[in-house]
């Protein structure tokens, strides 16, 4: 059996981390597999050649750049000859239903990782995709989605319910398990001393993941902790960047909250943290880095979107998204239960990765 994914890029990202997990595992089983992306110079591209799974290059340019790219898509399934033909992603997802007549006898697979989103939070182009893949998605033949949230969403949006099924991101717990003196390592890489709690937010600069929410609950938050600091982890788009930036300076944050750009050893990065944030506001399906974050040992107070409630269970706190005053009660409550005394910090903590261990380990 041969299978094809097509995506966009294999930067740092839960879906992309996910594409790459799921390529390993399949090329472990002895699966004939091949990675298709719309983009080169991906953060994750090397662990797939490392492995020596084929990575192909579709080499757009640009959004616009269209025929040249239609082209050479159609070149690469005349060549491949899948037998699955997975997209993963809007974009990718419509593209496989488009481009099905290069392979017709290919079943197509969609993968699904977003749920209750909110288009008109972003540009036109990103709302009529989401309008054309709902209105394609009766044509695959099969469609996976990350979380019981996703499914959900997809169904209201129409998507055919006899072809759903919900598969759970997987953990590699074997690779992000505690490590305290890597975690000190890179808090001092930071210039924070012992004595201060780290509070940490991972995700790329886009609105779902809610950085003003994160923002805001900070800045109520800091004078009545005055030995913690913020860190926001990720990327985006610079003009969105520099709102966050402006926001931060003005809730007076300057000194309270470091900026990081995204991390090539992410499992670092999340021990150095006393506590992970997720204060996404819609769009999550399963955010990978909840999981991520609890095998690491590492509790996480957590806004209820997407599956995040199911992930977390009773090793974390859930609170209601969009709600700086409600984060910020949530990040003080876990904090002061971390205070009480060392037994419980240990015990959260264990908890926490034996429920990533018990539900959302990788099935080698």
């Amino acid at each position: 059996m041969k299978i094809l994914f097509l995506t966009r890029q294999l930067g740092f990202g839960g879906a992309e981390r996910q594409l790459v997990e799921l390529t390993k595992g399949l090329h472990k089983r002895g699966v004939t597999v091949t990675v298709a992306t719309f983009y080169p110079n991906g953060a994750l591209d090397s662990e797939l050649e490392a492995m020596g799974v084929p990575l192909r290059h579709l080499g757009k340019s640009g959004r616009w750049d269209l025929l040249g790219f239609f082209i050479r898509l159609v070149k690469l399934l005349r060549r491949e000859t899948p037998d699955i033909l997975h997209g993963y992603l809007p974009v990718a997802n419509i593209l496989a239903i488009l481009f099905r007549w290069v392979v017709p006898r290919a079943r197509i697979i969609w993968g699904v990782r977003a749920s209750n989103m909110d288009p008109s939070r972003y540009d036109w182009l990103t709302r009529v995709i989401y309008r054309v893949e709902a209105l394609l998605s009766g044509h695959a033949d099969l469609i996976i989605a990350n979380s019981e949230a996703a499914a959900e969403y997809g169904r209201t949006k129409g998507f055919p319910k006899d072809r759903m099924v919900v598969i759970p991101n997987g953990i590699d717990t074997d690779r992000f398990r505690p490590d305290p003196e890597v975690g000190r390592e890179v808090q001092a890489a930071w210039g924070i001393n012992d004595n201060t709690r780290v509070v940490g937010l991972v995700g790329r600069l886009d609105p779902m993941k809610g950085h003003p929410v994160f923002l805001h609950a900070a800045a109520r938050l800091a004078p009545r902790q005055p030995d913690v600091q913020f860190i926001c982890v990720g990327d985006g788009p610079e003009d969105y960047q520099k709102t966050l930036w402006e926001l931060t300076h003005q809730l007076g944050l300057d000194s309270r909250l470091t900026w990081n750009g995204a991390q090539n050893d992410i499992c670092s990065t999340l021990n150095a943290f006393d506590l992970l944030c997720s204060s996404s506001v819609f769009g999550e399906g399963f955010p990978n880095v909840v999981g991520e974050a609890m095998a690491c040992g590492v509790p996480c107070v957590v806004a209820d979107v997407g599956d995040s409630r199911r992930i977390v269970g009773d090793a974390g706190i859930v609170v209601e998204p969009d709600n700086p005053d409600a984060l910020a009660r949530g990040l003080e409550k876990m904090l002061g239960f971390l205070e009480e005394n060392p037994t419980s910090t240990k015990d959260i903590q264990k908890r926490a990765r034996e429920r990533i261990l018990d539900n959302y380990g990788l099935d080698e």
